[in-house]
């Protein structure tokens, strides 16, 4: 096997490889260093075929879309991931196979939704869950203290103790611990109970990323930020998110809300399918398009959709050019599907 950090910077990137097959997955890959992706598959005579992120990354551009477009690979992605363009889901016990090699995926949410960690040949690669002296932080949309704990107690620390741990960032210079020494040294974790890291974790009170605005939109939309004024992080946060049992109670109302959906045309009428009566302006268009709705200036909308990332974006979009009653579908297509009472009221 074939496996090796291709950064050597505080942002990791990894290979793994099957040396028979030829074949070969990478990691975390960031675009600045495609260009160094490329030359070490070269080197190696390798195959890319899968391409894939442990999170929807804050600091950094992803190059998943750019690498299979290069090399034909496929994108794979966790389930929950808010990003369209992905050809493989993932989550919990799903497997990967390069050759000889087999990927086993953990579904580790808690900094994100969408985070997992890859487990193979003793060795996992933790994402932004489990950090070398340290773990992620849950303050981002959809981060969750307690799932984090969940996620890395109940999960990353029953692998065996001498499993190497590699993550997504490190910001000290290390490279690799194990599962036996985080489970005894790492601060936030050993001698702590659930609750007690949950209020560390809400106290930390840690800068934003420097590139945030830029970054994690973008790559959470495969909207580049030269289509889209973003909106800030401030603005998001106070964009009101319901969830799919609010939303059905309130489409049985005399007025009900008007329903925006922002994916793109392909998944609209895709395996998600959409909400009956929805209206569908892709994100990228809604700088424009929203000329639309201005009928519906004073009406409820609710922006919808695959898990609830880029129609954050688009609630708080609307809200600033003058619409005073813009929600949020919580975690989008995918949670309305899950909750059982309102497939009856989905388009496939």
């Amino acid at each position: 096997m074939i496996f090796t950090e291709l950064n050597s910077e505080k942002c990791k990137s990894y290979l793994i490889g099957c040396e028979n097959e030829k074949s070969a997955i990478l990691v975390d890959p960031i675009s600045s260093k495609v260009d160094r992706y490329l030359a070490v598959l070269g080197y190696h005579g390798l195959k890319l075929e899968f391409v894939m992120d442990t999170h929807t990354h804050a600091d950094h551009r992803s190059a998943l879309s750019e690498m299979s477009a290069l090399t034909g690979c496929k994108i794979a992605r966790h389930a929950l991931s808010p990003q369209p363009n992905t050809d493989v889901h993932l989550d919990d016990d799903d497997e990967l196979t390069i050759g000889d090699v087999s990927v086993n995926i953990i579904s580790t949410p808690g900094h994100s939704p969408d985070s997992l960690s890859l487990y193979f040949e003793g060795r996992v690669l933790t994402g932004d869950c489990l950090m070398i002296g340290g773990t992620g932080r849950t303050d981002f949309a959809g981060g969750d203290a307690g799932a984090s704990y969940d996620s890395i107690v109940n999960k990353l620390f029953t692998l065996p103790d001498n499993t190497r741990v590699y993550p997504a960032h490190d910001y000290r210079g290390n490279t690799e611990s194990t599962i036996g020494y985080e489970k005894a040294h790492n601060p936030r974790l050993a001698g702590k109970s659930r609750d007690e890291y949950i209020v560390l974790m809400t106290n930390l009170g840690l800068p934003l990323p420097s590139k945030i605005q830029e970054v994690m939109q973008v790559n959470a939309s495969e909207n580049q930020d030269t289509e889209i004024d973003y909106p800030s992080i401030s603005e998001l946060n106070k964009v009101w998110q319901v969830s799919p049992a609010e939303l059905h109670f309130q489409m049985s109302a005399d007025q009900p809300p008007v329903i925006i959906d922002v994916r793109d045309p392909s998944e609209y009428d895709g395996d998600l399918g959409h909400i009956s009566g929805a209206i569908q302006i892709p994100l990228n268009t809604l700088p424009v398009c929203y000329t639309e709705l201005e009928a519906f200036k004073d009406s409820r909308i609710v922006a919808v959709c695959r898990a609830g990332v880029r129609s954050t974006t688009a609630a708080a979009m609307l809200t600033a050019l003058g619409f005073s009653r813009v929600t949020n579908l919580s975690g989008g297509m995918i949670a309305w599907k899950r909750w059982s009472p309102a497939k009856s009221e989905v388009v496939e």
